[in-house]
């Protein structure tokens, strides 16, 4: 049948599209918002600003957060407070979302990018250590590094922080996945100098759009602040030293980010709980991996991901991809490395093959925790129906 049949059928019969992690709104976050509505705090700024970062500051382990308009903004402005600029590079991991990436190239410095682990797809630190090791013999270090908690799994901070401190380059952990997951009993967001947080519509909590930067440097979360709010100084007229930004989030979307917040742990259990159905359903299947685990860490499973190898399985992650789609289900291959990225064509790499593998082979399945027990069966039904198929 013609797709755009199909299609219409569905709409006519009301069938709706599964998301691959859809904003999972609850009465916590309903009934904040509204009382901080009725309050009168419409304003940017609030009593619930000041207490969303106290949370999550408590929820990462950290004594210090500025709450932002995104993760990106979190980036940018930790790369500023570092005082990373021109002529500077900082280390990147390439198997990432583009804006771990596009932050270095807002403040004018080059992104290094180096690949992943296989034992965790997250920054390599070997590789890592051969960066630095090479940039210091040349008299050239980075001015930072940006390890990316993939898919909610922290990198290997055990040894990747004791390596970026024997060469004395700041750490930034790009945590925008990894709320609630931990490492060795720290949490997601604790390790490095700052960690910066997302609260986009599909990460595990929401505030709409959001973000926050997180640590226990406190002179570089204030130096932030600072910086959020257009970098006014203290006057009783507005009063500009030098050029800030528009990044701090505001109070209303700090209430129900407080909403959400109340309800972690429910939802981080519920995407655990997808991720061993998933893998009850295909992990059997001859060349069917899924994103290990890190040893000693816990992973908030925020998406679960898999890995196909065609030549064993008898299908691609592409095939898999276009069947849930005709189911009206989302699906989504692994991130596409920077490396590839025509944004960032030239810059320098340190490269093992492991990123581009995943890529070519990994599928990200629905895993939003506001999916009903019904829509969670259609997504296994559809697989099984594939998978009797090929």
């Amino acid at each position: 049948m013609d797709r755009t049949i199909l299609a219409q059928a569905r709409t006519l019969f009301g069938v709706t599209r599964i998301f691959l992690s859809a904003p999972d709104v609850r009465q916590p976050e309903k009934d904040l918002l509204m009382a901080a509505v009725d309050s009168g705090w419409a304003a940017p700024a609030g009593p619930d600003l000041a207490d969303f970062e106290r949370e999550i500051a408590a929820v990462t382990g950290v004594e210090h957060a500025v709450a932002l308009s995104s993760g990106t903004a979190a980036l940018h402005l930790a790369l500023h407070a570092l005082g990373v600029g021109e002529g500077d590079e900082v280390i990147v991991s390439t198997f990432t979302f583009a804006a771990s990436a596009n932050a270095v190239a807002y403040v004018g410095a080059t992104p290094v990018f180096v690949d992943s682990s296989a034992a965790d797809w997250n920054l390599d630190p070997d590789l890592l250590e051969q960066a630095l090791a090479g940039r210091a013999a040349a008299d050239r270090l980075p001015a930072a590094v940006i390890s990316v908690d993939l898919y909610g799994q922290p990198a290997d901070y055990r040894r990747i922080e004791p390596i970026c401190e024997r060469y004395g380059v700041p750490l930034i952990e790009d945590a925008a996945e990894s709320l609630g997951s931990s490492l060795a009993g720290r949490p997601g967001g604790s390790f490095g100098r700052v960690a910066a947080l997302s609260f986009n519509g599909n990460k595990l909590i929401t505030t709409s759009g959001g973000g926050m930067l997180v640590g226990a440097d406190e002179t570089l979360i204030e130096r932030a602040r600072f910086l959020s709010t257009q970098a006014k100084e203290p006057a009783p007229h507005y009063e500009h030293h030098e050029i800030g930004f528009n990044y701090r989030l505001s109070n209303l979307l700090a209430a129900f980010g407080r909403g959400q917040l109340a309800t972690l742990d429910e939802r981080i259990a519920r995407r655990r709980w997808y991720f061993d159905r998933y893998v009850e359903v295909l992990g059997n299947v001859s060349g069917v991996t899924f994103q290990p685990e890190i040893d000693d860490g816990f992973c908030n499973r925020w998406l679960t991901c898999a890995l196909i190898d065609p030549a064993l399985a008898g299908f691609s992650s592409a095939d898999l991809r276009e069947h849930l789609d005709a189911d009206e289900i989302e699906s989504r291959p692994t991130w596409k490395p920077m490396h590839q990225q025509r944004s960032f064509a030239g810059v320098p790499t340190v490269l093992n093959g492991t990123a581009d593998r995943l890529f070519d082979h990994g599928i990200c399945l629905p895993s939003g925790s506001g999916m009903t027990d019904d829509d969670f069966d259609r997504v296994l039904t559809s697989i099984d129906t594939f998978l009797t198929r090929v």
